[in-house]
């Protein structure tokens, strides 16, 4: 196992000689046999290791977990970073779940443990079983194809390089070696669907076919290969979509139409990544949502998504993480030509040019009927104007 594990780290290119690695470590099986394995082979890989724990404060035992973290890594001779959180006040300020709230809170801590102590990579101890439990977990969630992408060996400053192992292999390596750990007493709670399925949909599945596990990590690492491709396509679609903005995002709603559908939902999932930093809580219906706006016959609509914006003005279609704020009113004197600021943030030219000449996001009047000094003022409640090509008035 020693062996198939450094051809794993070199292979995958998870970390190099001279690098220092942090082990994210809570207490049990997975993370112990993940440290113990770095421990064994850190001099054949020529790196230096760290180990991190916090404390979420979710469970009661939460305080003998980090005691027992911290004599396990004074026994095994490495430096040892531990934190603590409020996990469940942090859950209930966020407006989330338990789950959802420990994972970005382990995760800020593991960043920051890293970067405050020289730390090249994080190591994390997801093994073969997790990445098939979160397959059937995000299937049962209604998932789209991408969402079925295996986890990454790495991404950014983070690795896995237990994913080709599944969870007995580890459990038996801990044996050989003599080393104990803690096991979580929330793992059998069936109030928690990932439990469900590991104890209970699991063990049906390989009723039907033993090698059920194996064959759903081939599957999501064949959706990964996939999804590589896809992200290239969705870049080059982004960009060609993508026009100037202030802030948020601002697509073009005509390119976004000529897409193929199934590049198009793509752009629009990127976009709202993008615009939010994650697509947590978000899913297929939100998607569609989004994809909807774009082929409504009204030229303008607001969609509120989970931490998410998403408005269609006329062609373009905006992503932000919040609505827009209603401007302040405005009502200002306007001498001559120049560039003038609003309130808003944006600018207003006025230029002086030859007839004809046509440009993006700008009107053009005759200057024998439109003389300065200009007056320029936000709407107000019962103004009214004609829309070009309409025939009726707004």
């Amino acid at each position: 196992m020693e062996t198939e594990f450094v051809k794993i780290v070199r292979e995958h290119d998870l970390i190099r000689p001279g690098q220092k690695l942090l082990v994210a470590v809570s207490g049990g099986p997975d993370s112990v046999a993940l440290l113990a394995l770095f421990r064994r082979q850190a001099q054949l890989l020529g790196i230096s290791l760290a180990a991190a724990h916090l404390d979420h404060g979710i469970r009661r035992e939460s305080a003998e977990d980090a005691r027992f973290v911290k004599d396990l890594c004074a026994e095994l001779g490495i430096e040892l970073i531990c934190g603590e959180a409020d996990v469940p006040a942090l859950a209930q300020a966020r407006k989330e779940g338990l789950e959802a709230a420990g994972r970005q809170a382990r995760m800020d801590f593991l960043v920051q443990s890293a970067e405050a102590h020289g730390c090249d990579k994080i190591a994390l101890g997801h093994h073969r079983g997790d990445q098939v439990e979160t397959v059937l977990h995000r299937l049962l969630r209604g998932s789209g194809v991408s969402g079925l992408a295996a986890m990454a060996w790495q991404r950014d400053r983070f690795i896995r390089p237990l994913l080709g192992f599944a969870r007995e292999r580890l459990l038996d390596f801990l044996v050989e070696q003599r080393l104990p750990y803690r096991l979580d007493a929330s793992n059998c709670d069936p109030a928690f669907t990932r439990n469900r399925i590991r104890h209970q949909l699991l063990p049906l599945l390989r009723s039907f076919n033993p090698r059920i596990e194996e064959h759903l990590a081939d599957f999501s690492q064949r959706v990964a290969l996939e999804e590589d491709y896809w992200r290239q396509q969705e870049s080059q679609a982004l960009a060609a979509a993508r026009r100037p903005c202030d802030s948020g995002l601002r697509l073009d709603r005509q390119v976004l139409l000529s897409l193929q559908p199934a590049l198009r939902i793509r752009v629009l999932r990127r976009a709202l990544e993008l615009a939010r930093g994650d697509l947590l809580a978000l899913g297929a219906d939100h998607l569609e949502a989004v994809e909807a706006l774009l082929f409504k016959p009204r030229p303008q609509a607001d969609l509120h998504l989970p931490r998410a914006w998403v408005g269609r003005r006329y062609e373009s279609v905006w992503f932000r993480p919040s609505a827009p704020e209603e401007p302040e009113p405005f009502d200002f004197s306007i001498p001559g030509p120049g560039s003038y600021a609003l309130p808003d943030g944006r600018r207003l030219e006025f230029l002086l040019t030859a007839a004809g000449r046509e440009a993006p996001d700008a009107l053009e009047f005759s200057l024998e009927d439109v003389a300065f000094p200009l007056q320029v003022r936000s709407f107000r409640p019962g103004d009214r104007f004609r829309p070009d090509g309409d025939g009726g008035e707004k």
